[in-house]
């Protein structure tokens, strides 16, 4: 794929800066380029508010780029060309990845297949025996590095060098500790992908994203022996929010460990026994292009779009925060639908809501939808792998 060349080294120092400066996720980070025009764009206001304690230092940042590059990974920005592209694509696409090994394998074509950590020695051969013809057919097969279905799969797909591990912590932390050769094995003959930065334990909340980028980087999700509150139904239905194809393979109703697999296949998942079920219904090539322009070639800023739009009213900075604070409320609402409503710049729109998500005002949920923050949430338990 023709494209932009690396992105320079102080380009994805900046990237990096602002993904690990408190308070900002992946959708109000993309927000924040789309409004300043570049990650340092965004840091120089960041920096120059209220909110500059939220902002890692630079040395914390040139530290973890060369601990990174010390065991061997790589830190990949979203607008590189080594950034997945069927990932690039999704609403809450995260703006930094740490990858070791064969970032080129999730370019390709991408099937995720998980499942049980308890899962029955047969569950396990069909894993190992997918994953075997899938690489032999020239896929990728990607999983999380746990123990059951992942782990079968990872190893079917090893031999033929088409394996990616998703993972909950950093890229020098194995989890669980009985698979530190696999976690190496597949470093040196695949590929491990990571949010977090290295020396990172994994704990339950990380868990979510790296089942998010199974579901994102994958064209297809196979599922295999899952139960109907599991890791792996969450790893499901991210990918059908993302438009993925997800496929079941049926178990035994008798089995609690395939209930969660079965009421896929009743909810439409294609069925799958073998190999070829899952090649037919694949696309054919990797999704494209991107949705956001690259970081390395950023298109014009909004501020300047804004600028030559004569139409748009220009309003004090209390009255463009009290005319977006009366469209909000405790229920999602798009951003779209508020610049629509409040009739002003799409870049005053932006700015006021990224000062009120930055003040603890509002919270930014996938989809690029908006709510009034209320009391400080807890998180619900997640199933740790």
């Amino acid at each position: 794929m023709n494209g932009p060349g690396p992105v320079p080294a102080a380009t994805v120092a900046a990237c990096l800066r602002l993904a690990r400066t408190r308070g900002i996720g992946p959708v109000s980070y993309h927000r924040l380029i789309r409004v300043h025009g570049s990650a340092a764009g965004a840091l120089d206001v960041l920096l120059r508010g209220r909110d500059a304690d939220r902002v890692p230092c630079a040395d914390d940042i040139a530290r973890e780029m060369e601990r990174t590059a010390q065991i061997g990974g790589r830190v990949i920005v979203h607008g590189d060309p080594d950034y997945p592209p069927a990932l690039a694509i999704v609403p809450d696409a995260p703006p930094v990845l740490s990858v070791m090994g064969d970032a080129a394998l999730m370019r390709g074509r991408v099937v995720g297949v998980v499942g049980a950590r308890n899962a029955s020695s047969g569950g396990m051969r069909i894993a190992e025996s997918l994953s075997v013809m899938l690489a032999a057919a020239g896929v990728c097969v990607m999983s999380g590095l746990a123990r059951g279905i992942d782990a079968a799969a990872h190893r079917g797909a090893l031999p033929a060098r088409r394996t990616v591990a998703a993972i909950a912590g950093g890229l020098d932390c194995p989890y669980p500790p009985e698979h530190a050769r696999l976690h190496h094995e597949i470093a040196q003959h695949g590929a491990l992908v990571t949010e977090a930065p290295p020396g990172t334990v994994p704990q339950a909340r990380h868990f979510p994203r790296r089942n998010r980028l199974i579901a994102g980087i994958s064209l297809g999700c196979v599922v295999i022996e899952a139960a109907l509150r599991s890791g792996s139904l969450i790893t499901a239905r991210m990918a059908l929010d993302y438009d993925r194809i997800v496929f079941a393979v049926p178990g035994s109703p008798l089995d609690p460990r395939c209930h969660g697999s079965n009421d896929l296949l009743r909810q439409g998942a294609v069925l799958t026994e073998n190999e070829r079920d899952i090649l037919r219904e694949l696309p054919s090539g990797p999704v494209s292009p991107p949705l956001f322009m690259p970081v390395a070639n950023p298109a014009p800023t909004l501020p300047e779009m804004a600028e030559n739009a004569p139409s748009a009213p220009r309003m004090d900075a209390r009255g463009a925060h009290e005319a977006v604070r009366e469209l909000l409320s405790f229920a999602p609402s798009s951003v779209d639908d508020i610049v629509r409503r409040c009739q002003f710049s799409t870049a005053t729109v932006l700015a006021v809501l990224s000062e009120m998500e930055m003040s603890g005002l509002i919270d930014v949920l996938a989809g690029d939808m908006v709510v009034l923050s209320s009391a400080p949430r807890h998180g619900h338990g997640q199933p740790m792998d």
